[in-house]
């Protein structure tokens, strides 16, 4: 119950604006201007109970506490390790960041592509930080995580040996900036060690809230070009790399001056009539600011000579100032990889650019309600999660025969990288999308069950299911509506993951799901006969009443001569919730009538517990509980089942008789209290405490 109040708590917050780049969010509650204010009142230098200096922030396996690795490390502040340290010197620059001995070059490749544009540094690295005016040992970044800005405050303790940082460090040695951003994003992932490993489009997103994919130029699809296009024109960030095979190969020097494992920027992308045909060219920076291409169309090749001389002197300058133009044929050749990182609207200040839509939903999987697995499992797959999405804009695309709608999709899985040292790791994650048939367009309210999935035919979907913080695509279909389906590939895999669709054009997007309601079946009491009048009286005794105690043995008898259907016996709690429900003079005890109520509640729901155990195990599972209470009458959303599943399911996910007639009862009566004060039907109740407290309880 405290989760879901939690959780709606959060809700209203993110509405009023807090999460945005502009009103981040604290991160473990702490405000870096109150702190600050209080150390420089204090004349004490920060120190960081929420990261402290110790072994464990280091890390967990390879630089746990008992590793050799952090054998004679000691934290030390910027203030110690020079006379004269600088938290940014002349602009953030490439140089600023020199990888240590950490194993997180993406995200070292990630920070040299952020200086490359100081607007969007500003977000994640805020001005007014010195280590001179105002100065008092701690330091603030914004970082994006799974769909909120977050901001994390630290002291500037840094991990040393010998007097030289651990991790990384600016060429220059005075320089911290790039150091203390660097614990800031290791303490948002709970250490050091957790930014081991990792792909650099995770960093672009986290700096920028953008949407990161990328592509292997070996494999490039033949729109390319048109999307490196796009992409430029929507002020997205382009990085591009050369693989390395060995470490000895790191910035090494090919003959033609490119460098292997190095971050570049694709900065242009132009097509030029040469010698009477057209020819793609790319431009490239190198952060070097040095270090060109020698090939076709570097600077001074004999290329040029046969363009135009006013689209060449557009296009060029002559000099070493490691941007160069090159074929898009030589750029597929010679690099690995391309990283683009399509930014958000509010990142974008300047109105040149064309902006992409975007929409971001948050959900979790859940094992016996929400997490289905993938379509390999039919008869779970359908109660994963369900988004749509509505394309109704075509793109702008006049040389496009058909009409067509772009959109990228990008499935997070949350908060994996920090759940390492609980020994988690990644979930292989993946999503469908399927094209909504007319007759149900538009029915949102309506999670598309087994038969639908069963019948048709994925539109597209992720090109695999991968163990990778995020699985991402871009996809060009038909105006339509579709759902996009997105899951784990083994069902009952549990996590928390973040869906976003970026679209070319505006696109209405919302989850399916089902609106909660009951059917409530009426006993008809006139038809009770004289035979179970009988019956009644010999089980109610001299006080013509079942009281708890005796209907508990009641029950444990009826279903003792059920062979079909496994249970130890109702328990306690379960026949005072029914009596709750069905008692209405107030007695505590069940009369004729309210027995017999009762009584054709168990006969029915007998029939739908067999009908629905159709592997004859005795027993239903989680699963299956989702029809049984469809049978039954009630239509939930996804959250309730996953607290359904949660109060009601043994370990194996599985639901005896008792808990499944529990869970019945409790939902008929929640569902008639809300009814009986809900006197205007406006579907809300104002509740006092003494209200809420009182069927809560209950």
């Amino acid at each position: 119950m405290t989760g879901v109040a939690a959780a709606l708590a959060k809700q209203r917050a993110l509405a009023s604006g807090l999460g945005t780049n502009e009103q981040a969010l604290k991160y473990r509650g702490q405000d870096f201007e109150a702190l600050r204010s209080e150390c420089l009142e204090s004349g004490k230098l920060f120190t960081d109970i929420c990261f402290p200096a110790i072994a464990s922030s280091l890390g967990f396996n390879e630089l746990g506490p008992g590793s050799s690795k952090v054998q004679g490390v000691q934290w030390k502040r910027p203030t110690d390790l020079c006379s004269d340290p600088l938290f940014i010197s002349g602009g953030a620059t490439r140089t600023d960041i020199c990888q240590g001995a950490l194993g997180d070059c993406w995200l070292l490749a990630a920070i040299a592509s952020l200086t490359l544009n100081e607007q969007i540094l500003s977000r994640v690295v805020p001005h007014n930080q010195s280590f001179q005016e105002g100065y008092a040992g701690i330091f603030h970044f914004q970082f994006w995580q799974f769909g909120e800005w977050v901001e994390v405050v630290i002291d500037d303790r840094l991990p040393t040996k010998n007097g030289e940082l651990v991790f990384v460090h600016s060429k220059e040695g005075n320089e911290f900036w790039s150091a203390l951003m660097e614990k800031a994003y290791a303490k948002l992932n709970g250490s050091y060690e957790a930014l081991s490993g990792g792909a650099t489009t995770e960093g672009f997103e986290d700096f920028t809230g953008g949407i990161a994919e990328w592509y292997e130029l070996q494999k490039a699809p033949p729109n390319l070009f048109k999307i490196i296009q796009k992409a430029l024109k929507t002020g997205s960030l382009l990085g591009c790399s050369i693989d390395i095979t060995s470490a000895a190969e790191t910035e090494a020097v090919t003959f033609q001056k490119l460098v292997k494992g190095h971050a570049y920027s694709v900065t242009a992308a132009e097509e030029v009539s040469y010698r009477g045909s057209p020819e793609k060219l790319i431009r490239i920076r190198n952060p070097w600011g040095e270090v060109e291409w020698t090939g076709k169309w570097s600077d001074n090749s004999a290329e040029w000579n046969s363009v135009d001389p006013d689209v060449r002197d557009q296009l060029i300058k002559r000099c070493d100032d490691g941007e160069f133009w090159m074929s898009f044929t030589d750029f597929l050749r010679n690099y690995s990889r391309l990283e683009i990182c399509n930014l958000t609207p509010d990142t974008l200040a300047s109105d040149k650019y064309k902006k992409w839509s975007q929409t971001k939903f948050d959900g979790a999987w859940r094992r016996g309600s929400t997490a289905g697995g993938c379509r390999n499992y039919p008869n779970t797959f359908w109660m994963n999660p369900q988004y749509m999405i509505k394309l109704d804009e075509a793109d702008d695309d006049p040389d496009d025969d058909e009409e067509g709608c772009t959109f990228i999709v990008g499935l997070i899985q949350k908060n994996r990288r920090a759940q390492r040292k609980m020994g988690e790791d990644m979930q292989t994650i993946g999503f469908a999308i399927y094209e909504v048939p007319a007759q149900l367009s538009g029915q949102t309210n309506t999670h598309l069950s087994r038969d639908f999935f069963v019948k048709t035919k994925a539109a597209d979907r992720s090109d695999t299911f991968i163990n990778l913080r995020e699985v991402l695509n871009r996809f060009r279909l038909p105006p339509g509506e579709y759902i996009i389906v997105p899951s784990t590939f083994e069902p009952n895999k549990t996590g928390e993951f973040c869906l976003r669709v970026f679209s070319e054009k505006n696109a209405e997007a919302q989850i399916v799901d089902d609106e909660p309601e009951a059917n409530i079946e009426v006993v008809d009491t006139d038809a009770i006969d004289a035979n179970f009048e009988r019956l009644f009286q010999q089980l109610a005794g001299e006080d013509k009443e079942i009281s708890a105690f005796e209907l508990c043995n009641i029950l444990k008898r009826v279903i003792s001569k059920r062979p079909d259907i496994k249970s130890d016996g109702f328990s306690l709690e379960t026949c005072r919730s029914i009596i709750d429900l069905l008692d209405t003079d107030g007695s505590g005890k069940l009369g004729i009538k309210e027995f017999y109520i009762l009584w054709s509640k168990i006969q029915k729901y007998q029939k739908i517990y067999k009908n629905i155990d159709v592997d004859r195990s005795g027993t239903m599972n989680a699963y299956e509980m989702r029809k049984a209470l469809e049978e039954a009458g009630f239509k939930l959303n996804r959250s309730l089942h996953q607290l359904v599943i949660a109060r009601f399911a043994d370990e194996e996910l599985n639901i005896d008789f008792d808990n499944f007639v529990r869970c019945l009862i409790r939902l008929e009566c929640m569902f008639k209290v809300f009814r009986k004060l809900d006197t205007d039907g406006s579907g809300v109740l104002p509740l006092d405490l003494l209200t809420w407290l009182s069927f809560t309880i209950m």
